[in-house]
C-alpha cells in the first residue's frame, strides 16, 4: 500500500470517527426543547441562530428535492454498467472490481440512511407536508456527497477524452456545491444536520476510493506478472 493510499484510507476513517463524535455532541451539547412540538435539539443556540439567519425557502427546498434524483440516476447508470458486464462476461467475479465495490459502497450509504431514518437524532425545523421528519444527517446531502464524487472518480478511471473527463468532474462538483448550499439555505435542516452529512459522506467515499485503488492496483499487478494486458 502506497503512502497516498494509506493517507486516503486514514482520512476516511478519521472522518467516520469525527462523524460519530459529532453525532454524540449533537445529543449532549446545548440540548434544548426548541424543535417542533418541543423536541430536543443539540447545539440549540447555533442551530436557532443559523435557522433564523437563513429563514425558510420552500422553492429552494423543492428544487433540491427534485434534483436529488440526479445521484439516484448516477447509481442506476453504474448499476446498468455492472449488469451489462455480468451478462456479457457470465460471471460476477469477472465484473470490474471497482464496479463491484461501488455496488457495495452504495448499499452501505443506503443502510446508513435507513438507520438514521429509524433512529431519529432530531427532527426538521419545519413540518414537511404536515409531518415531522427525521433531520439528522441530511439524507439529500448524504446522497449527493456520497454519489457525485464516485462519478468524478469513475470518470477519471474510465474516460479517455480529457475534455469530457474534465467536463464531468466540473459538472459533478458544481452540482454538489449547489445542492449542499441549497439544502443549507432552504431552512429545512438544522446547520448540524448538514455538517454531519458532510463528515459521513466524506469518510465513506474516501474509504471506498482507497479500497478501489488498493485492490485494483493489486489486480493490475497480477495481470502484468502473468503477462496479461
Amino acid at each position: 500500500m502506497r503512502k497516498n493510499e494509506k493517507m486516503t484510507l486514514c482520512f476516511g476513517i478519521v472522518f467516520i470517527v469525527l462523524f460519530a463524535v459529532w453525532t454524540l455532541l449533537v445529543k449532549i451539547i446545548d440540548v434544548q426543547p426548541v424543535g417542533l412540538n418541543g423536541t430536543d435539539i443539540g447545539f440549540a443556540a447555533l442551530n436557532l441562530w443559523f435557522h433564523r439567519l437563513t429563514g425558510v425557502h420552500m422553492m429552494l427546498y423543492h428544487i433540491t428535492d427534485w434534483l436529488g434524483f440526479v445521484p439516484l440516476f448516477v447509481c442506476m447508470m453504474f448499476g446498468v454498467v455492472g449488469t451489462l458486464q455480468l451478462l456479457g462476461r457470465k460471471s460476477i467475479v469477472k465484473v470490474d472490481r471497482d464496479i463491484l465495490f461501488l455496488g457495495i459502497y452504495y448499499a452501505v450509504v443506503i443502510i446508513a440512511y435507513l438507520v438514521f431514518e429509524m433512529i431519529p437524532i432530531n427532527y426538521r425545523p419545519i413540518l414537511i407536508d404536515g409531518y415531522m421528519e427525521a433531520s439528522y444527517p441530511s439524507s439529500t446531502t448524504l446522497l449527493v456527497l456520497s454519489v457525485m464524487p464516485t462519478l468524478e472518480f469513475q470518470a477519471d478511471r474510465r474516460l479517455k477524452n480529457t475534455v469530457l473527463r474534465k467536463t464531468v468532474r466540473a459538472a459533478a462538483a458544481v452540482f454538489s456545491v449547489f445542492m449542499v448550499a441549497g439544502r443549507l439555505l432552504s431552512g429545512v435542516h438544522w446547520f448540524t444536520d448538514i455538517v454531519g452529512s458532510v463528515m459521513l459522506s466524506e469518510g465513506l467515499f474516501r474509504i471506498y476510493k482507497s479500497v478501489v485503488i488498493i485492490f485494483c492496483s493489486e489486480e493490475k499487478n497480477r495481470r502484468l506478472d502473468n503477462g496479461i494486458q
